[in-house]
């Protein structure tokens, strides 16, 4: 869940860093668990795409307000401010994430063996499954890894050595469509433009605004198949 940046903002945080002062690193629990709550508070700055300058800025104005030592006369009459400097700049980062997989999305289509659907997602078999074929109405049994274009892993049932199962009509179009493509035992690589994916909206912080997501899928089984069948 994505927690509200200005009411951790408004928290009262026991600490203070100087802003010249060397980069710590933690090394007791206490200290990894402050750690943790500055990484939890990057996490609804992203949106921002913040330069140095502009990180700087922010990071005074936490150390002031933790020490309550804030010059501005009144912080949250800023609050429109930001939301709509948070609207504008994530907009801007879904645009340049979607321009990105869009290139991508041409490379891993003129693959050997890739095919482009009428939809746009484009899968290329790994391995070819020699079982029965899932309908959008049942449940699978998967393994997968889930990458940015950039290669940077956001999920991986395969790095929790945990398949997941789910019903077909649950999970993100791209996949709805992919995995009805595949045979047990078959595993592929599928690329999901944004539109398949998660959109404009992203699910921050893990997968930004507009990004076009490249899965390994492995279809392992059909745990509960349609009425039909």
């Amino acid at each position: 869940m994505r927690l509200n940046l200005f009411v951790l903002m408004a928290s009262s945080v026991a600490v203070a860093i100087p802003a010249n002062a060397a980069q710590p690193q933690p090394g007791t629990e206490d200290e990894k668990a402050l750690y943790a709550l500055g990484v939890i508070l990057s996490r609804n700055l992203q949106p921002f795409g913040l330069s140095a300058t502009e990180l700087a800025m922010v990071q005074a104005g936490l150390v002031d307000g933790a020490q309550d030592k804030v010059t501005l006369k009144d912080p949250d009459a800023y609050i429109p401010k930001l939301q709509a400097l948070e609207k504008t700049r994530s907009a801007a980062g879904a645009e340049r994430e979607k321009a990105a997989g869009a290139a991508y999305l041409a490379r891993a289509a003129a693959e050997k063996g890739a095919t482009k659907t009428a939809s746009g997602l484009v899968i290329r078999t790994l391995v070819p499954g020699t079982g029965a074929m899932p309908t959008a109405r049942d449940q699978v049994r998967v393994h997968y890894e889930g990458k940015l274009v950039d290669g940077t892993v956001f999920d991986s049932s395969i790095e929790r050595k945990e398949p997941a199962t789910f019903p077909l009509t649950g999970v993100i179009p791209c996949w709805t469509e992919a995995v009805q493509l595949m045979k047990v035992g078959g595993k592929s690589q599928v690329v999901c433009p944004s539109a398949l994916a998660y959109g404009d909206a992203g699910r921050p912080p893990q997968i930004p605004g507009g990004a076009t997501l490249v899965f390994q899928v492995e279809l392992l089984g059909i745990v509960t198949a349609g009425d039909s069948r």
